[in-house]
């Protein structure tokens, strides 16, 4: 399937790709609160289906340092998924979870687990809308080990194309704002879904909208 084509998706294609995202992200709300033993909250303001090659310009500043959790995932469909926000971001959520976890840390302690914790929140997000998106298709989709990466967003995509091989040109791209209870900030990040060429058509088509 060519971008263009994309293009005539009508609104209602695009509201079932939404639906099975604001699923994963309910998911992801919900393992969170377990984790966290408070209320967490996930909301998908917007999901939209965007060129590879914009991502870069609508996401990020090209000289911009962002935090990526991501993870590849197979089956019958297959391709990259991460995580991104800003460092900041990234920051304010590893004190929210030492807050909630660890209690009183030096900030070198905290340092030094920081990309744990963020790997283990990262993971359950993306796997949690993969899940959901799992289960609408009917089809496992094993994943790999998560990992982390501090760096420009165009760094990390070229990254994952080097590493895997293999990227299709159309990303699923969910927009997130994470919220903890007790605390004042939402935190915002992109939940990104790269599937490989041909995957997005295979995925599209057995969520209905083809």
């Amino acid at each position: 399937m060519e971008y263009d084509e994309l293009g005539k998706l009508s609104p209602f294609h695009l509201d079932v790709i939404r639906e099975t995202v604001n699923i994963g992200a309910g998911n992801a709300a919900t393992a969170l609160s377990q984790l966290l033993g408070s209320v967490v909250t996930m909301d998908v303001p917007k999901a939209e289906l965007v060129s590879i090659y914009e991502l870069t310009d609508r996401y990020a500043s090209p000289t911009e340092l962002v935090c990526a959790v991501y993870l590849r995932f197979e089956g019958e469909i297959s391709g990259n998924m991460l995580w991104i926000m800003s460092e900041e971001t990234a920051q304010e959520l590893v004190n929210i979870l030492v807050k909630k976890d660890l209690g009183d840390l030096l900030q070198d302690q905290i340092d030094q687990i920081a990309d744990s914790l963020l790997v283990e929140v990262g993971n359950i997000v993306l796997s949690s809308f993969l899940n959901a998106i799992s289960t609408m298709i009917n089809c496992p989709l094993p994943v790999t080990v998560p990992a982390i990466a501090h760096d420009m967003l165009g760094a990390i995509l070229d990254l994952l194309a080097a590493y895997y091989g293999m990227t299709g040109e159309v990303a699923i791209i969910s927009e997130t704002k994470l919220c903890v209870a007790n605390n004042k900030n939402s935190l915002g990040g992109h939940v990104m879904l790269l599937p490989d060429p041909q995957s997005l058509s295979t995925l599209l088509s057995k969520l209905g909208v083809l």
